[in-house]
């Protein structure tokens, strides 16, 4: 089998001989060239035909962005991972990269105290999210959990196709639960975005990120969202027409007391090798809404959200998920469908609407036809 091509462009010296050290300890994958700025990179891209492409944010003469754009434009479909630091002005331009097409990105090792342990840092990151990437068309078992995951399947295999696979009862929904990875940026915004601020339930989300991307993500999205946006606090209130997104390094979840739900955080062992963890949230939901759960699992490597879906279904709830021709990697949603959990498996256009539909089937009239009017 052909190993997989990467380009490498940054223009610290160092960071293109780390990137291309930890690269060279996987067999499936080749350097085949580096480049120190977008320019050289661009000219290179012809001649080396990468399958893709590592891009630093900030660098001299042609910036990751400007690369981006030009590089969209002639290589619509070159899988990208923006190289960005863990500052905010790093987590900005990333954020702004993935709005332009950008396909995922890594954070740069920062006060890791040696070369070994930034080396590991980055290849725990790099190595899965390249091979994602470029395996579009794989079976969901072989994108559905990295190695030493195990298995999230549970129930009969599902088909890999749009409309309805399991029947479940319509319960009330009173909370919507939304787990995210990679290419998620670009589909939650399309998703809240669609969503009037009449909607009468929260909306709980677990976007794959690290600190300070999550809270500028949230920022951003309010700007975007008829909805109220923030980044969960512990105690916060899922309140109907708002978003709570969990932190980058806490898990979220919602808690039941005498006064209601709250948001609580932890630092607890991650899970499926991510904190937040998707299954986190989700195993969490239930226990305090019951029946009232909608979940919904979006693009995303890896099958996190796939146990805590069966924990949704088998309280009384239901999962939607997004089909693999609009998702940036079908391996959570995947893993959920071959779980046999997805109630329903659409496009990312058509989820907004099927979320309505479901939150306001079992509702009053009066709150369909506000819901009709927004």
């Amino acid at each position: 089998m052909a190993r997989i091509s990467v380009l490498v462009v940054d223009d610290s010296v160092v960071i293109r001989r780390l990137v291309s050290d930890v690269l060279a300890t996987d067999q499936a994958i080749e350097v085949r060239g580096t480049a120190p700025n977008g320019k050289v990179a661009l000219a290179k891209i012809p001649l080396l035909n990468p399958d893709i492409v590592i891009l630093d944010v900030e660098m001299p003469v042609m910036n990751g962005l400007e690369t981006l754009v030009a590089l969209r434009a002639l290589y619509p479909k070159l899988p990208v991972i923006m190289f960005s630091t863990l500052t905010e002005r790093g987590a900005s331009a990333t954020l702004d990269a993935l709005e332009r097409g950008a396909s995922d990105y890594v954070a740069k090792p920062a006060n890791m105290g040696s070369v070994v342990a930034s080396m590991e840092a980055v290849r725990a990151q790099l190595i899965p999210k390249i091979k994602s990437l470029t395996s579009r068309g794989l079976p969901v078992a072989d994108l559905a959990a990295p190695s030493g995951m195990g298995s999230a399947v549970a129930r009969p295999t599902a088909p890999a196709r749009g409309g309805l696979i399991v029947k479940g009862p319509a319960a009330r929904v009173d909370i919507v639960v939304i787990g995210v990875s990679t290419g998620g940026p670009d589909a939650v915004t399309t998703l809240i975005s669609a969503v009037p601020s009449t909607f009468p339930v929260p909306i709980v989300i677990v976007q794959h990120m690290p600190p300070v991307f999550t809270a500028l993500f949230a920022k951003r999205l309010d700007t975007k969202s008829a909805l109220t946006v923030s980044e969960a606090r512990a105690g916060d209130r899922p309140e109907p027409g708002t978003v709570l997104i969990a932190p980058g390094d806490f898990h979220l979840r919602l808690q039941a007391n005498r006064g209601g739900v709250v948001a609580a955080l932890d630092q607890g062992t991650p899970e499926n090798y991510c904190r937040p963890a998707v299954d986190v949230l989700f195993r969490s939901a239930p226990e305090a809404y019951g029946a009232g759960v909608l979940g919904v699992v979006l693009t995303g490597m890896g099958s996190d959200g796939a146990r805590g879906a069966g924990r949704i279904v088998d309280a009384g709830g239901s999962v939607i998920v997004q089909d693999q021709a609009t998702s940036v990697v079908w391996g959570m949603p995947g893993a959920v469908v071959a779980a046999g959990f997805a109630a329903e498996v659409l496009p990312l256009d058509a989820i907004g609407r099927a979320i309505q539909a479901r939150v306001l089937r079992n509702r009053s009239s009066v709150a369909n036809r506000v819901g009709s009017r927004s």
